[in-house]
């Protein structure tokens, strides 16, 4: 039997191998790539697996923030690096790495769990959700319909190109005020900015993409995207794309003029949108909005809840009402029967014996109406919420209910 435990230092070097392996990418790296990897090392938060010594199975997890509804940051437990070499698949090993973070990270009193699942069948065994879900657009720049003419903002701001150094210093100050109006952002340190800047190169090659700002009248930094362009001509004709690496904005301006400013670069016939939130406001920026092709659409975060009784609390409530909620848990200890109390003047949710709950539910279906992505009418509808007393899914739905759907801009 497979030994999982804490991976040590001198283990590092076996373990990203597995790691390639499990990912199907060439069992080895450079001596570079390993150094910049190294930065990843957390004493305790990486596991593995190991069979006659060799690693088989990886796993990390990393501290987060996470925004709720009202923009309230939970600690989340983040796992990412999740792998099982071909040979010592079904043998039970992604369970038990499972089962041992999350009971770490309940010790810790972190109150989620995140992931960004590659295969969807996996994670809802453990009490995971999909709770975002991400579209992406192509727009045909000639049809969007946009004034070929337009050279810069109206509104008295500006967009001006910066370069990887200006990003490291203004990107923070900028993202933290832009997770706080986002729930479903997830939290940025300062090893995912040097990697997104190309400080720290994980994967060896590195094409440095164009970094743009946008500045409103009075000087402050409101929007940020970064985008790459390939070289593609057709006879004497340019036909270039745009790709979007992330746009991110904390004001309706900076995010409409980020885009036209994308769309009206001399060459670029599209824009790729890169991942964005199912209700982005991409396509209504342009006069033709079917000039937005959507081009991909799936679940991106999955979200289980550790601890019902702070997730419930640390969000906000446009509605008032008072719902009982049976939160089955057949993976981990979160389960157990819920008195929600809430109103836009606060919130009280507290463990109860009262018999007979209104609504029961799996954690991560509760997962999915907490972050305000899915409605409790749909869930009950589809059968993943069962309606103990008439009327309470109804009720429970305009509880959960929450202004926009949430989005998470990163991978981890």
């Amino acid at each position: 039997m497979s030994d999982v435990r804490i991976v040590t230092e001198a283990e590092h070097r076996d373990w990203l191998r597995a790691h390639a392996v499990g990912f199907v990418r060439p069992p080895v790296l450079t001596p570079e790539q390993i150094e910049a990897r190294r930065a990843l090392f957390e004493p305790g938060r990486l596991l593995g697996a190991f069979d006659d010594g060799r690693c088989v199975a990886t796993y990390r997890s990393f501290a987060q923030e996470l925004t709720a509804v009202g923009g309230a940051p939970v600690a989340a437990n983040a796992i990412t690096n999740v792998s099982v070499s071909p040979t010592h698949r079904r043998r039970g090993l992604l369970s038990r790495m499972v089962e041992q973070d999350l009971a770490a990270a309940e010790e810790r009193g972190d109150v989620v769990a995140t992931l960004i699942a590659a295969e969807y069948p996996i994670y809802g065994r453990y009490g995971f959700g999909p709770v975002t879900w991400s579209t992406q657009w192509t727009v045909e720049v000639p049809r969007a319909g946009l004034d070929p003419r337009w050279s810069g903002p109206a509104d008295g701001g500006r967009i001006d190109l910066v370069d990887g150094e200006d990003v490291r210093k203004l990107g923070p100050e900028l993202f933290e005020r832009f997770r706080r109006l986002q729930p479903g952002a997830v939290s940025r340190d300062a090893l995912w900015w040097q990697m997104n800047t190309g400080v720290l190169r994980y994967h060896g090659d590195w094409t440095e993409p164009f970094y743009a700002v946008y500045r409103a009248a009075h000087g402050e930094v409101e929007g940020l995207v970064a985008y790459t362009s390939d070289e593609v001509w057709h006879g004497k004709q340019p036909d270039q794309t745009a790709s979007v690496l992330g746009l991110i904005a904390t004001t309706p301006r900076a995010e409409r003029a980020l885009w036209h400013f994308l769309c009206s670069i001399d060459w670029i016939t599209k824009v790729k949108s890169g991942y964005r939130g199912p209700d982005d406001l991409l396509p209504l920026h342009l006069p033709d909005p079917r000039a937005a092709r959507i081009t991909g659409h799936a679940d991106w975060l999955w979200l289980r809840i550790l601890d019902v009784v702070r997730a419930l609390e640390a969000r906000t409530y446009d509605a008032a009402g008072t719902v009982v909620l049976e939160v089955v848990d057949a993976a981990g200890s979160a389960g157990g029967r819920f008195r929600l109390e809430a109103s836009p003047e606060g919130v009280s949710c507290v463990p109860t014996r009262a018999q007979g709950a209104d609504l029961t539910l799996d954690v991560a279906e509760l997962a999915s109406v907490w972050l305000g992505g899915e409605s409790v009418l749909r869930l009950a509808a589809l059968g993943r919420v069962q309606e103990e007393r008439e009327g309470a899914a109804r009720k429970a739905d305009a509880l959960f209910r929450s202004p926009g759907r949430p989005w998470c801009p990163d991978m981890f």
